[in-house]
């Protein structure tokens, strides 16, 4: 179970990402499980991934979140005049920043790493 500053920071993150704290309400307890059992992490292109191969039913969850994220994108993209990957990598960006020690994140050159105290490692066109 996430704590409420856990729940405040993801809450914050997905506002970056453009997606309301209501979508995030409705999610799968699934997703706060899997994403503390290092199942899923962010990723550097603004989309949640799945760590190893997953279940089909794991696979199925990240999938509808990234349905969501990409959404809501898009959204964002048509009223700013940004592209959606551009506002995809800066969400990014943001999102995985935003990880808590012990959270996976996929690293610039691809690789999953697990956050730890210190700054995760985030592309360098991260601003």
């Amino acid at each position: 179970m996430m704590t409420k500053k856990a729940l405040l920071m993801t809450a914050g993150a997905l506002a970056l990402a453009g997606v309301s704290a209501a979508a995030w309400a409705q999610r799968d307890p699934a997703y706060a499980a899997a994403r503390a059992a290092g199942q899923v992490g962010e990723q550097p292109d603004g989309y949640l991934g799945v760590v190893g191969s997953g279940s089909a039913q794991l696979r199925a969850l990240v999938n509808a979140i990234n349905i969501q994220r990409k959404a809501a994108y898009t959204q964002k993209a048509q009223a700013s005049g940004a592209t959606v990957e551009q506002l995809a990598f800066t969400s990014g960006c943001n999102l995985i920043a935003q990880t808590q020690a012990g959270e996976k994140y996929r690293t610039p050159d691809g690789a999953w790493a697990t956050r730890g105290a210190g700054t995760p490692t985030r592309d360098p066109r991260c601003v």
